[in-house]
Formats: C-alpha cells, sequence, structure tokens
C-alpha cells in the first residue's frame, strides 16, 4: 500500500510541484549490496550513497537510485538536458542560475519518520566548476579526461534501505502537472515490480579479472618535489598561506568497478559513501569530509584538516590523538581553514548568524583519525541550495587560502585538470535540503582505466619529500581496494 493515499496526495499537490509516495517491504533477507545489484542490471544511469559514522555504525538509510527523469550536463558554458528520447542544448553563463531554475519547478513536502532523501538533482559537480564563478581563472591545464563540468540525474524511483528496520523503502514521485489519478495507481504497480525484484535479488557474484594492473603517475616525483618548492616561493612572497598540489595515478586494466566500490565501502568505511554506474564511466568513492550540508535553513560546512593513523591499542590511540592535537603546524593549518571556512559560509548567511559549535575536535574512523571542526550559518532568504553549495566549492581543504590565488597556482603547477577530484558528489533535495561531500578518496573509471587523485597541502615549513609521500600515502586506501578487487 501506497502512503500517503491519493487523497492526501492530491492535497498536497494543491501546494506543491511534486510529492513523493512511499512503499515499504520487509527486507531482512536482504543487503543494500544485493538490492542495487539486483536493480542495476537493465540500468544505464544508477547510483548506491550510504554512510558510516565515526563510530562504525552504518547510517539509518542506504539509497539506491535508478531510472533517472532528467539527465544534465554541463560543459565549457553548455548545459545538455536529456528527459526520455528528448535531448536539448542551453548556452550558461553560470549553473547556479540554470539549476535553481529547474530546483524551483519542483518543491516538494518534508515527511517527518520517512527517508530523508525523497528527490532531486544527484550526481557530482567537478573542482572545475569554479572557472564560471571566478573569472580570474584563465589558464587552465589540459583537460585530457574529458569529464563534465558537472553530471546531475533528477531519479524518479529511489529505494531507501532501512538498516534499523530491515526495510526496504520505495519512492516514487508524483508531479502536479500531470493526470494524479493515473500516476498515483502507476506508481502502485512500479512499486510492486521494484519489489518483486528485490524479493528475487540475484546472489552478487564477482567480475573475473583477467591481466596484471599497472598503477602510474601523472607527474615525476622529482618535478612534484620541484613543484612544492616553487608554491613555497609564493608562500615567502606573500601571495598565499597554504596551497594544495595533487598528484593523479593511472591505473591500467583495472577490475569491475562495483567489485572495487565493495572493498573499498568494506575497507574504508566512511561517512560518505558512493557508487555510480553511469554510461560512459563509473565513480566508486569513500570520502570521510563533509562539503556543504543544507538542513531546515542551516547551512554547514566542517574542515578537515589534520591526519594521524590509528593507534593499534586504546593507549597509543589516546597518544596519538594527543600528538595530532599538539602539533603547531597542523593547528595553524586547521585554523586557517577554519577561517576559510567561516568566510565562505558567511557568503550566504544572515548576518551575525555564523558561528563555530565545534572547534579542532577529534573524529576517529577506522585507519585514521582527523581534526574536525563545524562552521554554521543561517541560510538568507534570498539565498538557494545551490548557492551555499558554490560558495564553498572547492573546499578550502583542496585548495588553499586564499583560495582563488591559491588556484591560480594550482592552474600553473599542476599539469592536466583536476575534474572530479576536489568537486563534489552528493544531492540537492526538492525539499530545499542538500548533503554533498568532498571528491576524495574517489576513483573513477573510464576508458579502461583507474584514476585516483590526493593531495598534500603546502605550507611555509613544508618539506618536499614529505608532502610528496602524503599524497601516495592518501591515495593508498583507493588504489589497494582496486588491487584487492582484482585478486578476489
Amino acid at each position: 500500500m501506497l502512503y500517503p493515499d491519493r487523497k492526501e496526495t492530491e492535497a498536497y499537490l494543491d501546494e506543491y510541484d511534486v510529492v513523493p509516495v512511499f512503499y515499504e517491504i520487509l527486507s531482512d533477507s536482504c543487503t543494500p549490496i544485493n538490492i542495487f545489484h539486483s536493480l542495476k542490471q537493465d540500468e544505464e544511469n544508477c547510483f548506491i550513497l550510504e554512510s558510516v559514522d565515526n563510530s562504525q555504525q552504518w547510517g539509518r538509510y542506504s539509497f539506491i537510485g535508478i531510472h533517472p527523469k532528467m539527465e544534465i550536463r554541463i560543459k565549457n558554458g553548455r548545459a545538455v538536458t536529456r528527459e526520455g528520447k528528448e535531448e536539448r542544448e542551453t548556452e550558461i553563463k553560470n549553473p547556479i542560475t540554470f539549476l535553481s531554475g529547474i530546483m524551483d519547478r519542483y518543491k516538494s513536502p518534508v515527511f517527518p519518520n520517512r527517508p530523508k532523501m525523497t528527490g532531486g538533482l544527484i550526481g557530482y559537480f567537478g573542482y572545475d566548476t569554479v572557472r564560471y564563478m571566478e573569472k580570474t581563472l584563465v589558464n587552465p591545464p589540459e583537460d585530457d579526461l574529458d569529464m563534465p563540468d558537472c553530471h546531475l540525474m533528477m531519479y524518479d524511483e529511489i529505494v531507501a534501505f532501512d538498516h534499523l528496520s530491515n526495510k526496504a523503502v520505495i519512492i516514487l514521485n508524483i508531479y502536479k502537472d500531470g493526470d494524479i489519478a493515473r500516476q498515483y495507481e502507476a506508481c502502485g504497480q512500479r512499486a510492486e515490480q521494484i519489489a518483486k525484484k528485490i524479493n528475487s535479488f540475484m546472489p552478487v557474484q564477482r567480475t573475473p579479472h583477467k591481466g596484471e594492473i599497472s598503477v602510474c603517475s601523472n607527474i615525476s616525483k622529482e618535478r612534484y618535489m620541484e613543484n612544492v618548492k616553487t608554491a613555497k616561493e609564493y608562500i615567502r612572497n606573500g601571495d598565499i598561506f597554504q596551497v594544495v598540489l595533487s598528484q593523479r595515478f593511472e591505473v591500467e586494466n583495472p577490475p569491475d568497478p562495483f567489485d572495487v566500490y565493495r572493498v573499498l565501502r568494506a575497507a574504508n568505511p566512511s561517512p560518505y559513501l558512493f557508487y555510480f554506474k553511469l554510461k560512459d564511466y563509473s565513480i566508486a568513492g569513500a570520502s570521510p569530509e563533509m562539503l556543504v550540508n543544507v538542513t531546515k535553513g542551516i547551512v554547514t560546512t566542517k574542515p578537515l584538516a589534520g591526519t594521524i593513523v590509528r593507534g593499534k591499542t586504546e593507549e597509543e590511540d589516546e597518544r596519538l590523538e594527543q600528538v595530532l592535537l599538539s602539533d603547531p603546524k597542523e593547528r595553524a593549518e586547521h585554523t586557517m581553514l577554519v577561517d576559510l571556512g567561516r568566510n565562505d559560509v558567511g557568503k550566504v548567511s544572515k548576518f551575525g548568524t555564523v558561528e563555530v559549535t565545534k572547534f579542532m575536535q577529534v573524529e576517529k574512523y577506522s585507519k585514521v583519525m582527523h581534526i574536525m571542526s563545524d562552521v554554521k550559518g543561517i541560510l538568507r532568504e534570498d539565498i538557494t541550495a545551490v548557492d551555499a553549495l558554490m560558495s564553498v566549492l572547492p573546499a578550502g581543504t583542496l585548495s588553499g587560502a586564499p583560495k582563488v590565488r591559491a588556484m591560480e597556482i594550482i592552474d600553473e603547477l599542476e599539469n592536466k585538470r583536476r575534474g572530479l577530484y576536489g568537486g563534489t558528489v552528493g544531492y540537492l533535495g526538492f525539499d530545499g535540503n542538500i548533503d554533498t561531500c568532498i571528491a576524495i578518496r574517489t576513483i573513477l573509471f573510464k576508458n579502461n582505466k583507474a584514476y585516483v587523485q590526493a593531495g598534500a597541502g603546502i605550507v611555509a615549513d613544508s618539506e618536499p619529500e614529505k608532502e610528496f609521500r602524503e599524497t601516495e600515502n592518501k591515495a593508498l586506501g583507493a588504489v589497494n581496494a582496486i588491487r584487492e578487487a582484482a585478486e578476489l
């Protein structure tokens, strides 16, 4: 049975443009991986979003999306929008105006005690999206991967796996501009079809992998270390306080992307776990870091800067936590990035509402711990959630400070465009809420290759060799997941 019933749905549609309806089934014999595997077989564009908190508990819901109603690709000032078989191209100057215009057509109610994500735009904004807002970034590096600046989909059908009740909640959307009675009936039929697929799930079999994989970087160690020295010159000259310089690892002949995601979620449980199976490429990620969240008009960003490995015992863990918190370099860098976060949130918040609600607290994950702070503000009434997202993108932890000058130096020193790396993955909800993470510890699969990128924050006293090793260490979890999936 669908909830709400048809009469309630019609009443909601007097006020809103789109209303989600919910269909629950018991799924105690399934896992989110089983469900996604069953539903993705005939789908070209689908996703799974999951979460593990820092106490190593699964977030309440895993979200699976199939059958997008709309697909949006933005690249070089042109937006290609596909709905069904119809495709149209629009010249745009700014993604904020274009995407806000779309979101304005789909206002949705919030249902208490129901999954928080019921529909919206889901996908990624690449690092290079910032070029639409910052016109001084006029000398971008080579765009060798030819990825969209942003790629978003509006999903009609979402399955939320409830880890608390072991139920699958099938979510479908009914639109104001159609025959409501017919849509409601069709949603009931479609929910039963999806439920049948879920209940007759297929065991997840790995895809056999043949041949060896090889890993190389897009920059030599010597060149990277020279770039660190150049960055330190800019710091000494007063151009910047910090800049994040990265390298990209390329893996030839990777295993099946979904097998890699399964390894990644087991080996690196993180607050933001995601897998996108798309027509031209796939993405798997395990990001620890929020970019921006908007919930009920509260804007939050969460700088994560300062990292150390977990101890093997409780005593060693506590000792390493104190080592991290007492490191003057880590503290100075974190404070600078909190100030940058306050500035970013302040651009879209009501005057006087920005505050640091948590400062320099340690969050512990499966293999590492980070210094974390929370910066919050109340969203201005003339500002959309898309504005809030763009005010923070890219995060200071992936660019540097001051942000614009740091990005100019990144363009000068890095030899390839970042694309997905350093951008954001997540969703913009019909209800006005958004939740996005920074695209780090993320793998792009394209043209039978896998790409992993990682950076290090360069400051005045950085040691080139140490910073190079930091980029290797940060990429290691993702690269090891690829290797492990190949050997399953």
